[in-house]
């Protein structure tokens, strides 16, 4: 069945360090605060989304929950009907959510305990706000670790309705919801936690001014700038001040066949991880990074 889920809409984060933490992506990385209540502030990128990061207080950190959009709320009533009958433990029945932009969504579990939004109807922004040097418009992409790449990659495509695109031989799947090349990707790993977030920009040149910008406030590069064999996109990644990674992208392949498309499982060698061979392949600190905090899912995660 297809769920019908439309485009990835936001990500939340546990930090340690809320305040210091919120000032980084504001005055560093180029989105907007457009709220803050309960130990929880909300951000904006220059696209229409009402917010794209949310980072919440909490002891350590982790994922809090992915957002994903539907385009109605009978849509959202219709995946509910459907991820009970595939008995999918759903944490927050449909109804009116309380975050800022509000809308119409509902909450479940998924396969390694993480929390995920689907959502319709939300408020959207209409200013044409813009960054002054570099403008993360959207979520790109999120990379997920988890223990079962094979159990998890059944679980998007076949109940929530997402198309594999690629494999990085066994060790990466790229899932889309929409004609954009992943939406989510998953790394097979020891445990469950988030790997990085992907902010789209408008071009290379928005890539370079992002380079430009963070190097100006002593922060470089963790691995990029390159071009990804899989999804084509340029990529530039850097490791935030308190412990998470992420990245500016942008050129990210569309595929637009649905029919013809076959996903290629590329090698994992270094002119297929950086097309370019501007990169090298990700040093040792970078894939700590990645490799994420031990995620004890949302069972544990609601009480925080």
């Amino acid at each position: 069945m297809h769920l019908g889920v439309s485009h990835i809409r936001h990500i939340g984060l546990f930090t340690p360090h809320l305040a210091d933490h919120a000032r980084f992506y504001a005055d560093v990385w180029g989105l907007q605060r457009v709220e803050e209540n309960d130990g929880v502030v909300y951000f904006r990128g220059s696209s229409p989304e009402f917010h794209l990061l949310s980072l919440h207080a909490a002891p350590n950190r982790g994922i809090h929950h992915v957002g994903f959009g539907m385009e109605r709320r009978e849509d959202v009533n219709r995946a509910a009907e459907f991820l009970r009958s595939s008995g999918v433990d759903i944490v927050a029945e449909p109804g009116a959510l309380e975050e800022p932009g509000g809308g119409y969504g509902l909450r479940f579990v998924d396969p390694d305990g993480r929390c995920i939004e689907l959502a319709a109807e939300v408020a959207t922004h209409n200013d044409g706000w813009t960054a002054q040097r570099v403008e993360p418009g959207s979520i790109c992409h999120v990379v997920l670790n988890t223990p079962d790449i094979d159990r998890i990659a059944d679980f998007y495509t076949g109940v929530l309705g997402f198309r594999v695109s690629d494999w990085s031989e066994h060790q990466m799947v790229f899932l889309r919801c929409n004609a954009k090349h992943h939406a989510v990707s998953f790394s097979q790993a020891p445990h469950a936690s988030i790997n990085h977030v992907a902010y789209l920009v408008s071009g290379v040149d928005e890539v370079m001014r992002g380079v430009s910008k963070l190097r100006d406030k002593g922060i470089q590069p963790a691995w990029g700038p390159g071009r990804h064999g899989p999804g084509n996109n340029i990529f530039c990644y850097f490791r935030d001040p308190f412990g998470y990674v992420a990245e500016y992208t942008s050129d990210i392949d569309y595929i637009t066949d649905e029919a013809a498309h076959r996903p290629k499982v590329w090698s994992r060698t270094p002119d297929a991880i950086d097309r370019w061979g501007t990169a090298g392949p990700p040093q040792p600190a970078v894939r700590e990074a990645m490799a994420g905090e031990p995620d004890p899912g949302w069972a544990a995660n609601r009480r925080r």
